[in-house]
């Protein structure tokens, strides 16, 4: 149902209009789809922050081991990908103006994502890689059904754009991504495995290890860590940073009263995205000394995308940004600094040394939990009022004074939320090169707090979908005329 409001639907005690939520309408899923994945993801964020906090060894110690996998799984399964998929379920059908392909598969997808990705960290965690095989494989089907979903959505599009075109590519990088995963754990599992032997696999790890024995020929010769890098960058690089730039095309002036500056800048970004991970994965994968050049034409999208995304801002007719934003865009602004770590650790003549190893655990830090992560947060802050507001108040409007969007959640606990949060990331980021645990497990400290507010936010907004609170319109008083 498309909301229109009326100009006395305004709060009381603000006097602020509650504007229709520009991401729901006729288009929108149901409210409860993109909550379920949202929620979920903000459980595993509070879990993965609270065993680096009780745990910093994992960001101290050099990352190839089973509690650094299995950790990152967490925050790169458990916590993105859930809200990543939830908010790509409400957000591509209102934005390309089509509907959601089928909502069963959602909820069938939304099963198996949680099972598979709980089992493949504990498994992880203990190193079990023939379960973390089978937990694999249900994961796999859980995105199978998520990229036939939108893949199907997509289909529908009535006007295609680069929205379109980013999403697209972003589903094909994470099935690459996830075809690479299973490929390296049915490696992993054949080299402690003989075929024949009483320990042969069987069932579903043994059809998993023949239907990938080509990836598993391919990737061998390319060592543990090469292969291990070139799948982070598939998913890193791949699925999120290129729905974060695609996406925001969409609702960067859709949230500041802008549009798109240049067309030519915006398509670029998108074109040298794709064709520098591509060349990424490749040079990672084997090797080659061309892993600089393709790491700058990386750098050089994220620059053309920042070139446009300033000249959007510099449009915009709502002047305030409010803090979902400015979340936001400091995450787009430590690009920066990840862009110059990925040159320095992309030269091929690099010592294989301590401090480059800790370096590399301050990149992966840096890109998960300081770009996607705070990316997501501001973007929660403007999708979860919205799903909210529309789902409890949207009905109200002429019947009741609903309160306006900011009414749901405290300005404040955001404020406080990005500042402990940039504390974090420094005092973790520091820690991290020194390989000091007391440090790290200080500014895990403060991360947890940033959660934290985000978490009381969240239960702010929830509270108004559980028992919502509008207040009766006044009973008019002025005589009538004839």
């Amino acid at each position: 149902m498309e909301v229109s409001l009326p100009i006395s639907a305004v709060n009381p005690a603000t006097s602020r209009p509650a504007v229709a939520p520009p991401l729901l309408g006729a288009n929108a899923p149901s409210v409860a789809l993109p909550l379920m994945f949202t929620l979920t993801g903000l459980l595993a964020l509070c879990a993965g922050i609270a065993w680096l906090v009780v745990q910093p060894s994992i960001l101290a110690a050099y990352h190839y081991n089973q509690n650094v996998i299995a950790a990152t799984h967490l925050f790169v399964l458990g916590w993105i990908c859930s809200v990543v998929m939830g908010a790509m379920y409400q957000l591509v059908p209102v934005a390309l103006e089509t509907k959601l392909y089928s909502e069963k598969l959602a909820r069938w997808h939304f099963v198996f994502h949680v099972i598979g990705f709980i089992g493949m960290v504990w498994m992880f965690r203990v190193w079990n890689m023939e379960h973390v095989g089978h937990f694999g494989s249900v994961l796999a089907v859980g995105v199978g059904l998520f990229v036939y979903n939108i893949a199907r959505t997509l289909w529908l599009v009535p006007k295609w754009n680069l929205t379109a075109t980013s999403v697209s590519a972003a589903l094909a990088w994470i099935s690459l991504t996830v075809i690479m995963g299973l490929s390296i754990a049915a490696a992993k599992s054949s080299s402690e495995y003989e075929f024949g032997s009483e320990r042969s696999p069987t069932g579903t790890v043994a059809a998993l290890l023949h239907g990938v024995k080509l990836g598993t020929a391919f990737l061998r010769p390319s060592g543990g860590i090469s292969t291990m890098h070139a799948h982070a960058h598939l998913g890193g690089v791949g699925f999120f940073t290129m729905l974060i730039v695609g996406v925001s095309y969409k609702l960067i002036p859709m949230f500041t009263l802008s549009e798109v500056q240049s067309r030519r800048r915006a398509v670029g970004s998108v074109v040298l995205l794709n064709g520098g991970l591509a060349g990424s994965f490749v040079t990672i994968l084997r090797h080659s000394p061309l892993k600089p050049v393709f790491a700058l034409i990386v750098v050089a999208a994220l620059a053309v995308y920042g070139w446009e995304l300033k000249a959007i801002l510099r449009a915009r007719k709502r002047r305030a940004l409010d803090w979902g934003i400015k979340y936001y865009l400091t995450a787009i602004g430590l690009l920066l600094p990840l862009s110059v770590l990925a040159v320095v650790l992309s030269w091929p003549g690099l010592p294989r040394n301590t401090l480059t190893g800790q370096l590399e655990n301050l990149y992966g830090f840096l890109g998960l939990i300081g770009v996607v992560t705070f990316a997501i947060m501001g973007m929660l802050y403007k999708i979860i009022p919205f799903l909210v507001w529309f789902g409890r108040y949207s009905r109200q409007i002429g019947r009741a004074n609903v309160p306006a969007l900011a009414d749901l959640y405290s300005a404040r606990l955001q404020a406080l939320g990005y500042w402990t949060w940039l504390a974090g990331l420094a005092v973790t980021g520091v820690a991290i090169v020194l390989s000091y645990e007391t440090g790290i497990r200080i500014g895990c400290s403060f991360l947890a707090l940033g959660v934290a507010t985000l978490g009381l936010n969240v239960a702010k907004m929830l509270s108004h979908y559980f028992k919502p609170s509008p207040f009766p319109l006044p009973i008019s008083t002025s005589p009538k005329t004839a």
